[in-house]
């Protein structure tokens, strides 16, 4: 799936469109686990929110997966430390696909979509681990998967991808606005007045602070801010964490997790609770300079780093507008991102734009994703094929 004719606007209703029922997975640069969440769309608009959850990885896996990002640029996808966590990470996303549609009444999903776990994201590579097909015969059910390759082979970033679900959420508020998302790595997602979708990564989200709490706590996160809320904001730390040259790049634009991993280097000598402090303040600092058109009104933030008090607090302080959780419209701030790739695997499936020249860079609307029907029984093979009959 490569180019794309249809309307960029994921908002513009399609009256021949099937609705699908899908389920969404992500696992972030967190590491935390998988979440799974049901959608029922048609690409362009939502109609309902099914239930969610989250498994976490075991220790082990997490572990495992935090090596294999260290030393992906190193690695293959036949070495066998691959091939051992992508089907641990596999298992695990077919146990929460099995969880959920059980919780939803045993519910049979038309499509899953399958992000993977990224291990490396750079200029020019995406690499996402995950057994599609494993995933698709285990829960006979077609799974779109490797959504970010086709947007790096047309020359664009490859992220954030979320803006497009973004946008439809967001249909009905008043412009300018925007969606926060603070994982791993921070991204955000304007909407202008004019209808225009601006998009990029912003800089660290979550995953610096988690590998300083880490190290000084043994906690995998600053759990309640309550590492973070004892500190003092070191301002020449501050500004040479801030001295990065991605922070010279236009948007849009994207990250590693690890992209700014070296600045730990520079809290050196801090107390853990100022180095903490201070990390907080550099993530709040990066969105307060990311570029934009216009201020926003109101932000919404999404994602793990909603919960750190002392990061929304720097929010509050640094930025124009009112600042709030998704929660405040009615999303749910956990289930947001799985959802997200539920919504584009039915834009993917029909043929539709998953990311914008605003959005990733990349020269046109293009499409993306691939569909794997790894050991379907012939009746469901067949609906797929059906759905795809409404292909833009």
């Amino acid at each position: 799936m490569t180019d794309a004719s249809a309307p960029a606007n994921p908002t513009t209703p399609d009256a021949s469109a099937p609705r699908l029922i899908t389920v969404g997975l992500m696992s972030g640069t967190s590491l935390d686990g998988v979440d799974a969440a049901i959608l029922t769309t048609d690409g362009t608009q939502i109609f309902s929110h099914g239930p969610a959850l989250t498994l976490p990885y075991s220790p082990t896996l997490r572990t495992r997966l935090r090596s294999l990002l260290d030393e992906a640029t190193h690695c293959n996808a036949q070495d066998a430390q691959v091939l051992a966590a992508e089907q641990a990470l596999t298992d695990v996303h077919v146990q929460a696909v099995l969880t959920l549609c059980d919780k939803a009444g045993g519910i049979t999903p038309d499509l899953i979509g399958f992000h993977g776990q990224t291990i490396l994201h750079e200029p020019g590579r995406t690499w996402q681990i995950g057994d599609a097909a494993q995933l698709s015969a285990a829960t006979n059910t077609p799974v779109i998967h490797d959504f970010r390759s086709a947007d790096v082979q047309a020359g664009g970033e490859g992220a954030p991808l979320a803006p497009l679900y973004h946008a439809a959420l967001l249909h009905g508020q008043r412009a300018p606005v925007a969606v926060l998302n603070i994982g791993g790595v921070a991204n955000m997602t304007l909407l202008t007045q004019s209808g225009d979708v601006l998009a990029c990564d912003t800089g660290p989200g979550n995953a610096l602070l988690d590998d300083w709490t880490f190290q000084h706590t043994g906690q995998r996160y600053d759990q309640d801010g309550t590492l973070s809320l004892r500190g003092t904001v070191n301002p020449a730390v501050l500004e040479r964490l801030l001295d990065h040259p991605f922070f010279s790049r236009p948007a849009p634009k994207s990250l590693d997790r690890l992209s700014f991993h070296k600045g730990l280097d520079y809290l050196a000598g801090l107390s853990p609770e100022d180095g903490a402090a201070t990390l907080v303040a550099f993530t709040a600092e990066t969105v307060a300079r990311t570029p934009l058109p216009a201020a926003p009104q109101a932000w919404f933030v999404c994602g793990g780093g909603r919960h750190n008090p002392a990061l929304m607090a720097a929010l509050r302080q640094r930025l124009a507008g009112t600042v709030q959780p998704v929660e405040t419209l009615g999303w749910d701030g956990d289930a947001l991102e799985a959802e997200c790739f539920g919504f584009l695997a039915a834009r993917s499936l029909l043929g539709r734009p998953l990311s914008l020249p605003t959005t990733t860079g990349v020269p046109r609307p293009l499409t993306g994703g691939r569909l794997t029907c790894g050991g379907l029984a012939p009746s469901r093979f067949e609906a797929c094929a059906r759905l795809m009959a409404h292909r833009t």
